[in-house]
């Protein structure tokens, strides 16, 4: 099978939920092409995504974990966020997986980033499938 190169984005400003995320990535993509991009905070995701685009990647997974407080920042953050990667990924036609995750307590990040939910893993699932629809695939599969 031909492997793919792919660029994980990750706000390491909790680091042990961003290595929890970002393990998790790289055990689902383990043998294809991987760079990895640690940046400050989720605010400076986009800028490492947009940067990682003009490499022409089969995918990029922005990974990172926010914990939303008592006053709006967090909310704030993860709007703007979000909406550069979508324009990012429409604008380059490359697939952005989008899994900066807010949280509001220790369980939700536990089960988020180093659980069975994790966010990594997911991201880099839906990534392969990306790729494999770009690459002809009918379902991605």
């Amino acid at each position: 099978m031909k492997k793919g190169r792919f660029t994980i984005v990750v706000a390491d400003y909790h680091k042990k939920y961003a290595d929890g995320m970002v393990g998790a990535a790289k055990k689902v993509l383990k043998g294809h092409c991987l760079e990895e991009v640690r940046v400050p905070g989720t605010f400076e995701v986009p800028l490492a995504v947009q940067r990682a685009l003009r490499k022409k990647p089969a995918a990029v997974l922005a990974l990172g974990l926010v914990w939303q407080g008592e006053t709006p920042h967090a909310g704030l953050i993860l709007r703007t966020a979000t909406d550069a990667l979508m324009r990012m990924m429409l604008k380059s036609d490359v697939p952005v997986l989008h899994h900066l995750v807010g949280v509001k307590t220790e369980a939700q990040a536990r089960a988020r980033c180093l659980g069975r939910l994790n966010r990594g893993r997911e991201a880099a699932q839906a990534a392969l499938r990306m790729w494999k629809l770009k690459a002809g695939g009918r379902r991605g599969r």
